[in-house]
């Protein structure tokens, strides 16, 4: 009982943290290996049942039932190593004479498992049951973890090597396996010494939380990328390619937040308003219309290159203005402006803007700033179309 308490707790932590990837699979994850990582987890599941019955069988003192599930056990963790071999190649995402190697030393063990117990049920070179019920290891029992043991030094010293060379995931990747391969190494040589203590399970749970804790940060990586890139499709114009409505709504209580918390002194609202669209849609089509959108757009973005730009309505533009394009705002509106007095005469775009500066005295929010560039705007649309 005292050999299998270790199994069942190693069963329990091994259910808790690893339930949510045993239990679903996404096959468009991006992560390597993470298919190959689930079927590691039932097989070291199953290493680890075999495991509590080899203790409860064991304190029967039943031959019969203690040599089944030795037979079992050794099986199952012939299983395991296979399975953690194939997961560590696919993890570490690199085609080359490592991963072959890796590949078919998982296969030889498995196979050098299943060869020795068949044999076993001949001559016990694997292990033996005394008729009293005494359990006695045999030398292919430790030719077996002496195998493991030095794939595991040097899968260790391999991808610790590796993981010195590079940067990012990959670095994260190599560390993971490095870790798990010097517990697993560590573990395996109290084994071999004690064989009536789990130290082969406790080496496996341990590696096993290293790992799942690096896959773990794959998937958060994972996961704040797909929110990102939906994020960003979320808050973009698809005709211009600016920022659209939607997070203009956002930035603005950002701003109105900082604003009431005195968080903010500068701040710059450019509000831009094409001229005419109508009437080039009413006569040109909406395609042409459409034309003028984006380079309206293109226009605003040149000059004012370090504020991001919305698309607030139709034919309505917004450029906030902190840093750099703040310092320079008066330049920039001077620029943007000349632009627009050159296109009336050449028949380009004609966009009217007006700006309005924070006023941390008087400004009780956005709005209130915005308001005022806006009907600076109106000013400017009326003196261009010379009203």
């Amino acid at each position: 009982m005292y050999y299998a308490s270790f199994g069942l707790l190693a069963i329990v932590i091994h259910i808790i943290i690893n339930f949510e990837a045993a239990r679903k699979y996404n096959a468009d994850s991006e992560i390597p290996g993470k298919k190959q990582y689930r079927l590691f987890l039932f097989g070291l599941l199953f290493y680890y049942v075999s495991d509590v019955l080899w203790g409860f069988m064991y304190d029967t003192g039943i031959v019969a039932l203690a040599y089944a599930d030795t037979v079992l056990y050794f099986f199952s963790m012939g299983l395991s190593i296979l399975l953690w071999t194939k997961f560590t190649v696919a993890y570490l995402d690199r085609q080359n004479v490592f991963s072959r190697i890796l590949t078919y030393a998982g296969w030889g063990i498995y196979l050098f498992e299943i060869v020795t117990l068949i044999v076993n049920i001949y001559v016990p070179i694997m292990f033996a049951f005394m008729p009293d019920g005494e359990y006695i290891p045999g030398s292919a029992r430790y030719i077996n973890l002496g195998i493991q043991f030095i794939l595991f030094v040097i899968l260790a010293a391999y991808t610790t090597f590796i993981s010195l060379r590079t940067e990012g995931q990959t670095k994260l990747h190599y560390r993971a396996i490095s870790f798990s391969g010097i517990v697993m190494s560590i573990f395996i040589v109290l084994q071999t010494l004690d064989p009536f203590l789990p130290y082969y399970a406790i080496g496996c749970l341990i590696a096993n939380c290293l790992v799942h804790t690096f896959v773990e940060v794959d998937d958060k990586v994972n996961r704040d990328k797909e929110l990102g890139s939906v994020r960003k499709i979320a808050y973009k114009d698809a005709l211009t390619n600016v920022k659209n409505a939607n997070a203009y709504k956002e930035i603005k209580n950002d701003y109105d937040e900082r604003i009431r918390n005195k968080e903010i002194n500068e701040l710059g609202i450019v509000v831009f308003d094409l001229n005419n669209l109508k009437m080039v849609n009413d006569n040109l089509g909406h395609e042409a219309g459409d034309r003028c959108i984006r380079e309206s757009g293109k226009l605003i973005c040149r000059i004012y290159k370090h504020s991001p730009v919305f698309r607030i309505g139709g034919d309505e533009f917004v450029a906030l203005l902190e840093g750099e394009d703040y310092t320079n705002r008066e330049a920039l509106l001077s620029v943007f402006n000349a632009q627009i007095d050159y296109n009336v005469k050449k028949g380009g775009v004609v966009v009217a803007s007006g700006m309005a500066i924070y006023n941390p005295e008087r400004d009780m929010g956005f709005d209130k700033v915005f308001e005022r560039a806006d009907i600076r705007m109106y000013d400017r649309k009326k003196a261009l179309k010379g009203e």
